[in-house]
């Protein structure tokens, strides 16, 4: 399967150091991660975060894309994150058979992709670097082929979770934007865009190893 054209780089959250592969989808299957079975309050930003967030009223979204807890029936353990395409919605599951939700923006027709993958990887305002085919459709994106960096105008925004498989990189990633009115739509190059403000809360919440789930159209 190709990976994303949604390329993210370095200046990662020390972790284990993993190799390049391409995504093979799997079965189902989930692993608990103890750090988000339990609710806290929320924090949309850390207080040495190096850049302040651009502010997003979320009232603007449809309320089925704004964060809230929801009843989840599920058998996944959890801490098991959730991607729900046809919705353009991701889940965090919570003990007692709920969820936190969020809304998501997923790739453009041609673009979407399906499977099981771990956090791999954690980035705060990730680096940026479009590949050749994007510079190719997108020819003034050809100023920033050796990366543009982390910030509030990169459109990686303020997070990102690499998405690997046994080990290797899937080229995927959960990541913020700098287009809010994207989150809900068919939108990205693969990647999972989230808000900023929610981005923050699932990087929090996943450590490196979390299992994500990503559910093709009609599960």
């Amino acid at each position: 399967m190709q990976g994303s054209s949604e390329v993210v780089e370095e200046e990662a959250v020390p972790g284990p150091e993993l190799t390049r592969r391409y995504f093979l989808a799997g079965g189902l299957a989930s692993c608990a991660s103890p750090a988000l079975m339990s609710m806290p309050a929320f924090a949309d930003q850390n207080l040495d975060d190096p850049f302040p967030l651009p502010p997003f009223d979320e009232k603007k979204l449809p309320k089925e894309f704004r964060r809230a807890v929801v009843p989840y029936p599920t058998r996944h353990w959890p801490g098991t994150i959730i991607i729900n395409t046809g919705a353009r919605q991701l889940f965090i599951v919570l003990e007692g058979q709920q969820a936190l939700r969020f809304g998501c923006a997923v790739g453009r027709d041609g673009f979407r992709w399906a499977g099981l993958a771990d956090v791999g990887r954690k980035v705060m305002w990730p680096r940026w670097t479009p590949p050749k085919d994007m510079i190719d459709r997108s020819p003034e994106k050809a100023k920033w082929k050796d990366g543009m960096p982390g910030g509030p105008q990169n459109p990686l925004g303020a997070r990102a979770l690499y998405l690997f498989q046994n080990g290797n990189d899937t080229l995927y990633r959960i990541h913020g934007t700098n287009e809010p009115m994207s989150i809900g739509k068919n939108a990205s190059s693969g990647c999972i865009r989230m808000l900023n403000q929610d981005i923050i809360e699932v990087y929090r919440r996943a450590p490196v190893g979390s299992r994500v789930v990503v559910m093709a159209e009609g599960w």
